[in-house]
């Protein structure tokens, strides 16, 4: 990064996850580690991962367009386009979009990395059947991701 980084609209690394599709923005090394970003296209109905929570990651959502329910800790909140959302290590989190129509929103993780976990998450789904469910435990542990 030694000029610094520019994505326009569209630009950066396109990972397909099912029906969504998640561009990766800045990565560990374009920041000097310092954070994870990427630009989600969640379709209509769609469940999100179970509830899980980070020992290290601080996971933040800022919802651009449509409309994304958040748990954060015990409550639920149906947050739109403006909205921010910050889930520090420690605090169960988990999202969905229970409307019928997609929602795009940014995810921000400090520090970086989170984009190796995306990467593999996205390669376990290709197949035309889901991904493994013991598959996908084995990722997340590798990546502070774990489910409660």
């Amino acid at each position: 990064m030694d000029d610094g980084l520019l994505y326009g609209p569209g630009d950066g690394e396109v990972l397909p996850m099912g029906p969504n599709t998640i561009v990766i923005k800045a990565t560990a090394a374009a920041t000097g580690g310092a954070l994870f970003l990427s630009e989600t296209t969640f379709a209509a109905g769609m469940p999100g991962p179970p509830p899980h929570v980070h020992e290290t990651l601080t996971d933040m959502f800022y919802v651009l367009e449509g409309t994304l329910t958040v748990r954060l800790g015990d409550a639920e909140h149906v947050v739109g386009p403006g909205a921010f959302v910050c889930a520090p290590p420690g605090v169960v989190h988990t999202f969905r979009n229970d409307s019928d129509a997609p929602v795009r929103f940014l995810n921000f993780n400090t520090p970086g990395g989170f984009e190796d976990y995306i990467r593999e998450l996205s390669a376990a789904s290709a197949g035309s059947t889901p991904p493994d469910p013991a598959a996908i435990g084995a990722i997340a542990a590798r990546y502070d991701v774990r489910v409660v």
